[in-house]
């Protein structure tokens, strides 16, 4: 497993890569990491963030009402 932590100042680019059907998105500057989604897997990478963030908002309200 390859672990790359995404702060908050980390340079995040996309680009569309249609004669791949696919994108790339870039993290960092000096060595930057490359991460390439089929586009039929871009809904699927959203969602999991997506539930992600929900699930550490969910969390961060328990510990406020604690």
């Amino acid at each position: 497993m390859v672990s790359v932590h995404v702060a908050g100042n980390l340079p995040i680019r996309s680009r569309a890569l249609p004669f791949a059907d696919r994108v790339e998105i870039r993290l960092g500057n000096a060595f930057p990491v490359a991460l390439l989604v089929d586009r039929a897997a871009i809904d699927r990478l959203l969602d999991a963030i997506v539930s992600s963030r929900v699930a550490l908002e969910t969390a961060a309200q328990r510990t406020e009402e604690e």
